[in-house]
């Protein structure tokens, strides 16, 4: 009996020693992104693409000779569902750092968490204010909201040389803080842009028809309607179906292949400001389109974009640090300057870890988004 018990132990002993060894020899990354609900697509993409990165590192030889472990689990976009994933991700999994790709709310809910744990916290596309006010562990790959919304005014200005314009907006955090962009923009650099009208809509909007009835008797030049794929694809559907001749712009929310199969034609000719420049020729870029076509067969888009540049962002960080402390690899990753992202060149991060590069102008032609401008300049780019 004493010779089984003495046996037991030994194994139980080779086993955590085993399990130890294994934990050491990975550098494990957190996620967290919707996998089910409405917002799956997003969700799906931004792990897909977090995936091909995870690939492309560990295919080099990972990180500080280690392999880089991904774990992710499904948030719903759900801020309940994220806080108790984030601690699981902490306490269990033992992350050394966690990649945000869901949206603004679960994202708001876990900040905190990473900053009382400091670990470093990259947010793919989150755009609420409250991510990086949670603390200096905590930096945007992604646009403010109000950043987003200057570069909007700027191409409907500029760009699409709107006189009159038209703000039809998802009635939630987002849309609110790209109207209040916009109309900063307008009011400190375009005093001849004129805003003819601004409604809001309901989150779970379907009809859009009695909004864009009120704008078509109006004829604005542009029509800056902001919201997510599933909301901006009826709209564009049911603008063109009024007979809406009006330019329709958008933004981040929208960039997505799900808006091509919502709105179908429509979508021809719509604008957007986003952070993912499908024709710039840089190695990094065209290399990750043609992976993720080739994986997936469908095409790729901000969202995951974003997140691939969030993990890297977190890997040469690792590298910079020489270590995956949580403070070594913060203060590496608040050092960043000129780092050549999928996303654009970043410039690095602020004060409050918000990142500052081009806002991307994109347009809809043949049922892909192509290039169609940038917006550099540093009063609007820059949070």
């Amino acid at each position: 009996m004493r010779i089984l018990k003495t046996a037991v132990l030994a194994l139980c002993a080779v086993l955590l020693v085993s399990s130890a060894g294994f934990a050491a020899d990975t550098v494990k990354i957190g996620l967290l992104v919707p996998l089910t609900g409405p917002a799956a697509a997003d969700g799906t993409s931004a792990l897909y693409s977090v995936q091909i990165a995870l690939d492309q590192v560990n295919a080099a030889g990972g990180v500080l000779g280690k392999q880089v472990e991904l774990v992710y689990y499904d948030d719903r976009a759900d801020a309940k569902e994220a806080v108790a994933l984030a601690h699981k991700l902490i306490e269990q999994d033992k992350i050394a750092a966690f990649v945000a790709g869901s949206y603004s709310l679960p994202t708001r809910a876990v900040a905190p968490i990473f900053q009382e744990e400091e670990i470093p916290l990259v947010a793919a596309y989150a755009i609420h204010p409250d991510v990086t006010r949670a603390g200096d562990f905590c930096f945007r790959n992604g646009f403010l909201g109000m950043v987003e919304g200057k570069a909007a005014g700027y191409t409907a200005h500029k760009l699409l040389g709107g006189k009159t314009v038209a703000l039809l907006t998802s009635d939630n955090d987002f849309g609110r803080t790209l109207v209040e962009g916009f109309k900063e923009y307008a009011s400190k650099f375009a005093p001849d842009l004129k805003i003819v009208s601004e409604q809001a809509y309901p989150f779970s909007e379907k009809d859009y028809k009695p909004y864009l009835s009120k704008i078509k008797e109006l004829n604005p030049d542009v029509i800056f309607a902001s919201g997510y794929y599933f909301q901006t694809g009826p709209l564009l559907r049911q603008a063109r179906e009024l007979g809406i001749q009006s330019k329709i712009l958008g933004e981040e929310g929208a960039d997505s292949p799900k808006l091509m199969e919502i709105a179908g034609d429509a979508a021809e000719g719509f604008y957007i400001v986003t952070n993912f420049d499908r024709d710039d020729p840089r190695p990094v870029v065209q290399g990750f389109l043609a992976e993720f076509r080739n994986r997936h067969k469908f095409e790729p888009d901000m969202v995951g974009a974003s997140a691939y540049d969030a993990f890297m962002i977190i890997m040469d960080g690792m590298k910079t640090a020489g270590s995956t402390d949580g403070k070594k690899v913060r203060d590496a990753i608040a050092a960043v300057k000129d780092y050549n992202g999928l996303t654009g060149i970043i410039g690095g991060f602020d004060e409050i870890g918000e990142v500052v590069k081009p806002v991307q102008v994109q347009v809809v032609k043949e049922g892909l988004f192509r290039h169609f401008g940038v917006v550099t300049d540093p009063e609007l780019i820059k949070p």
